[in-house]
């Protein structure tokens, strides 16, 4: 009896339940949360409608539908590595990072298959176009230059794509071994080079500060002989005068007074107290006492 009375209410009530579930599912179709992360692209009949951005979005159920998910954090490519030739010939292998994110989906989606794809492949051929223009001595002193350019490039080509680059870096130029020992023997003779210059350097100066201390050496030489001369010019002149005014007197009080001096030095030097005189010098000695005292 019960089941005949549930049957009845069933029937009776199909198109209202039939109805119900109708709304709930339009309901559940047509609001749609977006998480902060992720932005959603709509489509209406296979065409791009809108893009939900994130919070709670409303879309018309059985004619839009969420086409894709994409999710706007930033990624990381993988390390890549390219083989470049530089302007000398040098085969060197460079090691890129990019960092991107994704800013516009709905040119991600509809115009790029493989994002990562092309941006390494993008990096690759900018990375051996430019490195071609340079030396491996510029790869290696210009490096944030190159980089500066990557990114610049990069910039141009990924924004068709709906692709913002945050960061492009130059991680590290790689050689072979053959040119790893060729530019370790080029160091190693410029070094040496170095050291024979600072050396004969060295030696120069040092034979410049020799040659500037013996001359010198020779000036304040002829400065003391100059000024001893001067000296010597002076008291002849003094002589000379004095024995202009006062005749031979003059002359003989000075060669006894020179005498008396030797007497004095000869007497005064050590091991010298017994001296031996000729009998003729002690009557020169008298004669210059005399003159000293004054006498005639």
């Amino acid at each position: 009896m019960t089941e005949d009375i549930l049957l009845d209410l069933l029937a009776s009530n199909f198109v209202w339940l039939l109805l119900a579930v109708l709304i709930i599912a339009t309901i559940l179709k047509s609001v749609h949360i977006v998480p902060q992360a992720q932005k959603f692209v709509v489509e209406r009949f296979g065409r791009l409608h809108s893009v939900l951005g994130p919070g709670i979005n409303l879309i018309v159920p059985f004619l839009d539908k969420i086409a894709h998910r994409v999710s706007i954090l930033e990624r990381q490519l993988p390390t890549m590595a390219q083989d470049a030739i530089t302007l000398d010939n040098v085969s060197v292998q460079v090691e890129t990072s990019v960092f991107y994110r994704i800013i516009e989906p709905e040119k991600t989606v509809y115009r790029i298959r493989d994002v990562d794809a092309a941006i390494s492949t993008t990096v690759a051929g900018i990375v051996r176009s430019e490195i071609g223009k340079m030396e491996l001595d510029q790869v290696q002193s210009n490096r944030s230059t190159l980089t500066s350019t990557i990114k610049e490039q990069l910039f141009a080509v990924v924004d068709d794509w709906g692709i913002e680059v945050t960061r492009a870096e130059l991680l590290d130029v790689n050689l072979d071994q053959a040119t790893r020992s060729a530019m370790l023997q080029q160091l190693n003779a410029e070094r040496a080079r170095r050291a024979q210059v600072t050396e004969a350097e060295g030696k120069k100066r040092a034979v410049e500060l020799s040659a500037d201390a013996e001359l010198y050496a020779a000036e304040q030489i002829a400065k003391a002989r100059r000024i001893q001369a001067d000296a010597e010019a002076y008291a002849t002149g003094v002589v000379a005068k004095a024995i202009a005014e006062n005749g031979i007197e003059a002359a003989q009080y000075q060669v006894a007074l020179k005498q008396v001096e030797a007497l004095n030095a000869l007497g005064a030097g050590d091991g010298k107290q017994t001296i031996l005189v000729p009998s003729a010098a002690l009557e020169a000695f008298g004669d210059a006492f005399k003159m000293l005292k004054g006498g005639k």
